[in-house]
């Protein structure tokens, strides 16, 4: 099942993708994609397609989930990602955060903030909780994970590595986080572990990578997180990225306005961001 948010940013309606493609309303089932819907999706699964009303035209998506109280991210997880960054793999899962004000739709634009002189890509696999998890067992991880999702961790490199003090203030500018178009669920997307991954900038392929060379993978990694804080339904975690991000280039590349993203995960679909600089 693939499920989807639509309309302007703020008053998003919940969506469900049919077979063919097309995107129908489900806002006559659940208020949102959020909380106690994640909880139990098998009642969504239980609804024929074909009996919502289809939405007509191109709406905008929002983000693939609402009602997010944390957005976790996971550094250095893919070991070749990590050599071009000139670090060791580490010995744990590296955990930062970035603020929820960062989520946005896949394809609204990227934002690059003032001051800005090294604003990064990085085509991530999300998934998002959907059921309490805290102190679980990595045999029972999958039980608490909704679906799986496309994310750009966008990145300012400046903020992130070069100005005193966490990752957070280089992670979490406006529109940082896209996310989505679809939060897929785990039955759909089948093997989670072996997903083509790519990124272009510009029409030119920079990324090109597979989950499959992840250091730490998702049922570790949601039982990791439940022994340090509680994981609650809507929450979002982001698995790392492969190499070929712009920090990455000799010479270093990286975003300015009017450079087109283009990015995507097999199964999971794909975004568009334009980038534009900060009013």
């Amino acid at each position: 099942m693939k499920l989807a948010r639509y309309g302007a940013r703020g008053a998003e309606k919940p969506g469900l993708i049919d077979a063919d493609g097309k995107l129908r309303d489900l806002s006559g089932h659940v208020s949102d994609i959020a909380g106690d819907v994640l909880t139990d999706l098998d009642k969504l699964k239980s609804i024929d397609p074909a009996s919502l009303p289809l939405v007509e035209g191109e709406p905008r998506y929002g983000a693939c989930v609402g009602g997010t109280r944390k957005f976790i991210c996971i550094g250095l997880n893919y070991a070749d990602h990590a050599a071009e960054s000139g670090m060791d793999v580490p010995p744990e899962p590296v955990i930062f955060a970035k603020f929820t004000s960062a989520i946005c739709g896949p394809n609204d634009p990227i934002i690059i903030p003032r001051n800005s002189v090294k604003t990064d890509w990085e085509v991530e696999l999300g998934f998002v909780i959907g059921k309490t998890a805290k102190y679980v067992k990595e045999e029972d991880a999958m039980d608490h994970v909704a679906g799986f999702c496309l994310i750009n961790d966008v990145s300012e490199r400046e903020f992130q590595a070069e100005r005193a003090g966490q990752w957070v203030k280089g992670k979490s500018s406006d529109n940082f986080g896209p996310t989505g178009p679809w939060l897929v669920t785990p039955d759909e997307v089948g093997d989670f572990d072996n997903l083509g991954m790519w990124l272009e900038v510009n029409g030119e392929r920079v990324q090109d990578g597979s989950t499959a060379t992840m250091v730490y993978r998702v049922p570790f990694l949601v039982s990791y997180l439940s022994q340090f804080f509680t994981l609650e339904p809507g929450d979002i975690i982001s698995t790392g990225t492969p190499p070929g991000v712009g920090l990455g280039f000799k010479p270093p590349r990286y975003l300015k306005a009017g450079d087109t993203v283009e990015l995507g995960i097999e199964k999971l679909g794909t975004q568009k961001q334009i980038c534009v600089d900060d009013e």
